[in-house]
């Protein structure tokens, strides 16, 4: 068989994307693509799952399966999926709004029940697709086309959510750090059970624009300066770590994910009870 490349995930003839020029979803895409091949997975072996958003194009442009759904509904897609192929590794793209703030029942759902799925969330701090409106992560006082003056809700910490839902996978990276990133997707798509990989990305279309950051480099820069290894963030101070964001595998437990405990009661229920 020959050696695969991550342009072999790719459909050629869907290719330029339509995301704006500073976005980080290409890199994030091609981080996703090369833990594929890292991992030697066959693209009829991978189903991505999309719901709507910025993020949510990713699946237009793959080889592998995929199913498109609505906003918000990936991970209950997703759950359908997995449920009924559990050899098929299923992936979901959300970004921030499809992942947390519409989809926010299903993900703490997913997480708690620990679905064997691996959930890669762009986090961009508003609805890019739409027009740049606040989403649920959006930082406090951050401007948006719907909080022209600042938005007075603080924003979800994703990983903390997915963590107290229940995850047994739990990572945080950029997408200016692109080997890492590559790297914890493949960590998160080989562990058992709910795994989330959150990327903090640029939207300088927006987001950056209505705080004062519409220059690409500059965002990324910001993502460069602001990360901060997990081990040295536990060590900084609480205003130090109000500036900061850890990055890094933050939860890594072995929790039995949803299915092997539904099989597990399921054999039980079949064993003849004692005196029958």
């Amino acid at each position: 068989m020959a050696v695969r490349r991550y342009q072999d995930y790719l459909d050629k003839n869907r290719l330029p994307h339509m995301w704006c020029p500073g976005c980080g979803d290409g890199i994030i895409l091609r981080a996703y693509t090369e833990a594929l091949v890292e991992l030697d997975l066959a693209p009829k072996e991978v189903v991505t799952v999309t719901g709507i958003g910025c993020w949510g194009k990713a699946d237009d442009y793959l080889t592998t399966q995929a199913f498109h759904g609505t906003h918000g509904r990936a991970l209950a897609f997703a759950t359908g999926i997995k449920l009924a192929n559990p050899d098929l590794h299923v992936v979901t793209l959300m970004g921030d709004g499809d992942a947390v703030t519409i989809g926010g029942n299903h993900f703490i759902h997913a997480a708690r029940r620990n679905i064997d799925l691996t959930a890669i969330v762009t986090n961009n701090y508003n609805y890019g697709m739409t027009g740049g409106q606040y989403s649920a992560t959006t930082p406090l006082e951050s401007k948006t086309t719907t909080s022209p003056k600042g938005t007075p809700e603080p924003g979800f910490n994703v990983c903390l959510l997915a963590e107290a839902a229940g995850a047994n996978f739990v990572a945080r990276t950029t997408a200016y750090h692109a080997t890492a990133l590559k790297n914890l997707i493949k960590e998160a798509i080989t562990h058992k059970g709910f795994s989330l990989v959150e990327v903090i990305s640029p939207c300088p279309t927006y987001f950056g624009r209505f705080n004062g950051n519409s220059s690409a480099v500059n965002m990324f820069n910001w993502l460069k300066d602001s990360a901060v290894p997990i081990s040295k963030y536990g060590k900084m101070t609480a205003e130090e770590q109000a500036e900061r964001f850890a990055v890094g595998t933050l939860v890594k437990k072995e929790r039995p994910d949803f299915y092997t405990t539904y099989r597990r009661i399921h054999r039980a229920s079949q064993q003849p009870k004692g005196g029958e």
